[in-house]
């Protein structure tokens, strides 16, 4: 039987609000992410934080694959600028440990798929920038922050033609949406492949061949239980892990 693709999934650090230990840090990342690679037929490790470069490396020699997961605004420091207003809560160490992981599995030449948060990291470590709220771009249109239930889809983003992401989920999708941070200066190795009708960077894409890196702006795992072509993507990043291991 041949061995699954061990797909690591980058975690946070979350703090106990109450109840015996309040105030007590555990390492943690959210279950859909955990779940859609086990239908994808990888097998889930998520990756416990740290920032111990040393660490790092050896955590990424055992995967095959890395997901960088949602959560914290990336500090802008990271792109040469300084707070402005709205943004939101930083976490400037799990920039460097997310940077570490990336650049560590761009080392190996193992592909990755960065989600929310993740995506911005991808194109922040490659040289581009972020607008630090969505009110800070004049061209924003519609609700990228939604209310509704994570697993509902509630506003579409148009896919580029000969991408990875078209070939999966149409010319036109419907997403759900929980962010207030969007790409501005996309990195230079990377295409935008995919934006919302308001002109949101959804998606980028860097694929060579010796290179496999995606990054979404929605977040298919919470859409993925009840939604084929959102399953869909972690099935087809897991076969594309198994591609690039022979």
């Amino acid at each position: 039987m041949l061995k699954k693709p061990i797909i690591g999934i980058s975690s946070s650090v979350i703090v106990d609000e109450a109840g015996s230990f309040a105030g007590y840090k555990r390492a943690y990342v959210n279950k859909d992410y955990v779940d859609a690679v086990v239908r994808a037929g990888g097998v889930p490790l998520i990756i416990p934080f740290t920032t111990d470069k040393e660490v790092i490396v050896s955590q990424v020699q055992i995967i095959d694959g890395l997901i960088l997961s949602g959560g914290h605004d990336v500090s802008p420091y990271n792109y040469g600028q300084e707070p402005n207003p709205k943004l939101g809560e930083t976490f400037p160490e799990r920039d460097t440990y997310d940077m570490l992981l990336l650049e560590e599995s761009k080392k190996r030449n193992i592909p990755i798929l960065g989600i929310c948060r993740g995506s911005q990291i991808i194109n922040v470590a490659a040289g581009g920038t972020l607008y630090q709220d969505l009110s800070y771009a004049d061209f924003v249109k519609i609700k990228h922050d939604q209310v509704d239930n994570p697993t509902q889809a509630t506003h579409f983003v148009d896919l580029e033609e000969g991408t990875f992401l078209k070939n999966i989920l149409g010319k036109e999708y419907k997403v759900n949406s929980f962010h207030h941070q969007i790409i501005k200066d996309v990195a230079p190795e990377f295409k935008v492949v995919a934006k919302s009708s308001d002109g949101v960077i959804e998606s980028i894409e860097k694929i060579t061949e010796d290179s496999f890196i995606i990054g979404v702006q929605w977040h298919p795992e919470m859409l993925s239980l009840n939604c084929e072509k959102s399953q869909e993507i972690f099935n087809s990043f897991v076969r594309k892990v198994i591609e690039y291991k022979k």
